[in-house]
């Protein structure tokens, strides 16, 4: 007879790597500390430890949460009252609270140390790791600043509010709330990016101005956060469009006629509540030059393009850690992942193109620290250069790192699978790639000197790396042909980023990373994927500095 032995478990689970979590986000990423202190932020850095450690632990897990309970759009009360109201899983509430206290959406604005605008960027990088839906709401609260700065009564009245350090999600009028968040509702129906094509009409109470009350007729397609308590929008006047600062109840504490139409059911972005909206007759506050609208809100437009660079730098560094610390934790063949030379290709490819979108992220915050002109022309057209670039380099970087990982990589409770939904949506909100081409050429045409300025961020790099001096002067001898034709705009602004990439790698980082930088992306043989590096690179020093310290 044949004796049958019953056991419990069918196999036992061996080769699979310890998923990277309970660690230190800020601590184990050498690469983030390099340029935090490159840049001045050292003063910052037990702060970004201490969110590190959060980023790692409890945020990592409010993050799954938040994401997996959507928000939910609740029009009226039990009793048929119209409440407009969205609610949140308390992980949400939990992310936000935490970065408010870190000072994501007021540092630089409350500290004017060196290295402010860096350090916070470098806190906007950790929490995009744990979230990025909710980093919305608290980019827009941090992008308001300079918009409302322009009036001065409104300023006194708000700023204090916003630039607490304070999270308070109650719903009731600002005057009763001690921190404030700010949202933003540009895009409309019929125009999209072609915000001069609103309809949205907004006629004086009194009277006509800046700082002066009006109400608001019209839509939003895309309102985010829209329990915002505030949103700076565009409405048209007599003279054109202008900017106005619309709150969620009105001075005299009854409710605002924002009317919330539905929530998007987004494929990513999940835990921020972006929403349709309509306005009868909805109170609202001139900001700025009537008729200068654009130009009023443009200076929050450009914080919030600035930030989906960080966003967007912070995706590809999670989503190679990720694939960093799996593929050492994996036998395949006969030998660990990481040791496969292959691999090891695509591993250091992916950790360079990470790497060189934090670089020119971290060298914009800097230009932020500073108030010379030189610094802030080239922030006006590294914003768009960096923008239009990283963020659609993303998109193909994530997906790269979930295939290092395999088929564990498209189930929904690991962060890559997140992470692909969302490497899109920075390339499409805030201006898609086409504006952002349109807009360094704006740039230019408007003041020259912005182009004399990145010129000379690219020279601070020469007579390191021959390649990259050879194309550079290629570069400027193919401005001279002066071509305008708008078809091949895209190529130009590629080979600015590359270019700019190249400079500052040469400029702040290894000499193994900005030379594999050059020989891979300044030169004609590269090859489209990830992976293509030649075979002279130092893969394994590369893997080594951008895998997880823990």
């Amino acid at each position: 007879m044949v004796q049958v032995t019953k056991h419990s478990d069918t196999h036992e689970v061996f080769n699979q790597p310890t998923p990277l979590e309970h660690y230190n986000a800020y601590a184990s990423d050498l690469i983030l500390q390099h340029y935090v202190y490159a840049f001045s932020g050292d003063w910052g850095d037990d702060a970004l430890s201490e969110y590190g450690r959060l980023v790692g632990n409890e945020l990592q897990t409010a993050g799954f949460d938040a994401n997996h309970y959507k928000p939910e759009f609740q029009s009226h009360d039990r009793f048929g009252h119209r409440i407009d109201f969205v609610k949140y899983h308390p992980a949400y509430h939990q992310l936000m609270t935490a970065a408010i206290k870190a000072g994501h959406h007021n540092l630089p604005w409350v500290n004017n140390r060196a290295g402010a605008h860096v350090v916070r960027a470098g806190i906007e990088y950790l929490h995009t790791q744990a979230d990025p839906g909710s980093g919305c709401p608290l980019t827009m609260t941090f992008s308001s600043v300079p918009t409302i700065r322009h009036q001065e009564n409104i300023a006194k009245a708000w700023l204090p509010g916003i630039t607490a350090n304070i999270y308070d999600p109650r719903d009731i009028p600002f005057y009763e709330k001690q921190g404030l968040t700010i949202g933003m509702a540009m895009t409309e129906k019929q125009g999209g990016s072609d915000v001069r094509s609103n309809t949205t009409y907004a006629y004086p109470l009194e009277i006509a101005g800046p700082g002066n009350p009006y109400e608001l007729i019209g839509h939003k397609w895309f309102c985010s956060a829209p329990m915002s308590d505030a949103f700076l929008v565009l409405a048209k006047t007599d003279p054109g469009l202008s900017c106005f600062l619309l709150p969620r109840w009105r001075p005299d504490g009854s409710k605002n006629a924002m009317h919330i139409q539905r929530l998007k059911n987004k494929m990513g972005n999940v835990s921020n509540a972006s929403s349709e909206v309509e306005y009868r007759n909805a109170f609202a506050w001139m900001i700025g030059e009537e008729g200068h609208g654009i130009r009023t809100i443009l200076e929050m437009v450009a914080m919030t393009r600035f930030d989906c660079m960080i966003g967007s730098s912070s995706i590809m560094g999670l989503a190679s850690a990720q694939a960093l610390h799996h593929a050492s934790g994996r036998s395949v063949f006969g030998r660990n992942l990481h040791e496969q030379p292959l691999m090891q290709n695509v591993l250091s490819d992916l950790a360079v193109e990470a790497e060189a979108a934090l670089a020119i992220s971290m060298r914009l915050a800097h230009a932020l620290d500073n108030d010379e002109e030189s610094e802030q022309l080239l922030f006006r057209i590294g914003t768009a250069i960096g923008k239009y670039w990283i963020c659609k380099r993303a998109a193909q970087h994530t997906y790269e790192a979930m295939e290092c990982i395999g088929g564990v990589a498209v189930v929904e409770d690991n962060v890559l699978a997140r992470l692909y939904r969302e490497s899109p949506i920075n390339a499409i909100w805030e201006g898609s790639g086409n504006i952002q081409c349109l807009d360094v050429t704006r740039a230019i045409e408007k003041n020259p000197n912005v182009l004399e300025v990145f010129l000379m961020e690219l020279d601070k790099a020469t007579n390191y790396i021959e390649r990259y001096d050879g194309e550079l002067n290629a570069f400027k001898q193919s401005l001279m042909t002066k071509n305008n034709n708008e078809h091949i705009l895209r190529r130009q602004v590629e080979k600015m980023a590359l270019l700019w990439q190249a400079s500052t790698l040469i400029q702040f980082s290894d000499e193994k990373i900005a030379g594999a930088f050059v020989s891979s992306r300044i030169s004609q043989d590269h090859g489209y994927m990830y992976g293509t590096l030649p075979e002279h690179i130092a893969f394994r020093d590369i893997m080594d500095r951008a895998k997880p310290k823990v």
